[in-house]
């Protein structure tokens, strides 16, 4: 069947809030080499699209301007060179742009194969779990028996982490922003949850490791959580940097990082190479793609918003009230 020469995505008309999002026309891109073509059936909302929206987190070189990094649907049309996928496969992807489309181009061991899982569940998987895997497991080196402390628990990536770790028998403390998050992350496994509005959490990480600290860091905050982090961190203690929503700068005491003998890491996915993100896909296919197409690991799934309402999508996500993943679904 001869694909259409437009699709509608969704267009940022100039850097601003959820109302520059406006849907649009444009090409249906053709696919190049090692790429496929993906007939989008959901594309799950992250917060670097937020942050693409504002000016504050431009596409790279070659990328489209369209927001969206994660995509499921079906595979339409094969690049040169492809030998991974055929046509009519259905396939969940990282993707370097152009999400918020009906069609999208994603490189094609970037993919995985969605398998009996819902299309708007695998939609919301890949950004978030090549993120949490690529960090926690690989960056951060989680061990069974050793503490996570992850904050943003609540949000797509904390609610990923939690059920990893705790699958793979780590526990887990998360901060959350009020008692309903708390809530819910402590049903997902987290062991504690703490709210940081009202509770300290270094002191609540000491008392809940007797002392010890917590032996992976997750941190998307940055900012004062920075030094705070050291304080809660365990000897030789990894502390992974994923984003700075509290800022990027801070004053430190760098001389925890001596006495701990602290490893402070960090990374973003978007830039990375084709190659260095085809090996993290990998490594999550043979360790953690099993657990999600068993249903023993999900996504879970806030709400839906239909395409052309990307708007009102990223509204709710930056209203932080949100427990879990935001998706568009077409």
């Amino acid at each position: 069947m001869a694909l259409p020469t437009t699709m509608t995505a969704i267009a940022i008309k100039a850097a601003g809030g959820p109302e520059v999002l406006v849907p649009g026309q444009l090409p249906v891109p053709v696919p190049g080499d090692g790429e496929i073509l993906v007939k989008v059936q959901a594309a799950g909302v992250n917060r670097p699209d937020v942050m693409q929206r504002k000016g504050l987190y431009p596409a790279p070189k070659g990328a489209p301007e369209t927001p969206g990094l994660e995509i499921a649907g079906e595979v339409v049309a094969i690049g040169k060179g492809v030998a991974r996928w055929k046509l009519g496969d259905k396939v969940m992807a990282l993707v370097i742009g152009g999400g918020y489309a009906q069609y999208a181009l994603a490189h094609e061991s970037h993919a995985l194969p969605v398998g009996n899982l819902p299309m708007i569940e695998a939609g919301a998987i890949p950004e978030t779990f090549f993120t949490v895997w690529h960090n926690v497991f690989q960056r951060g080196a989680l061990k069974a028996g050793e503490t996570l402390l992850v904050h943003g628990g609540s949000s797509g990536i904390g609610t990923t982490a939690i059920q990893l770790a705790k699958h793979f028998g780590a526990k887990v403390i998360v901060t959350a922003g009020s008692p309903d998050k708390c809530e819910a992350c402590v049903k997902l496994g987290a062991d504690l949850a703490v709210n940081y509005k009202t509770e300290d959490f270094v002191e609540k990480v000491k008392t809940f490791t007797g002392g010890a600290g917590a032996n992976v860091i997750l941190d998307m905050v940055g900012g004062d959580y920075i030094a705070r982090n050291y304080e809660a961190a365990a000897v030789e203690g990894r502390i992974v940097q994923i984003a700075f929503m509290g800022g990027a700068k801070a004053e430190v005491n760098f001389q925890r990082i001596m006495l701990k003998r602290l490893h402070h890491t960090g990374s973003t996915l978007r830039s990375r190479s084709v190659a260095d993100k085809g090996e993290i896909a990998a490594d999550l296919a043979a360790k953690a793609l099993p657990l999600i197409v068993s249903g023993k690991v999900k996504p879970l799934i806030h709400k839906t918003f239909p395409l052309e309402q990307a708007s009102a999508a990223h509204a709710l996500m930056e209203s932080d009230a949100n427990i879990g993943k935001i998706v568009l679904s077409l």
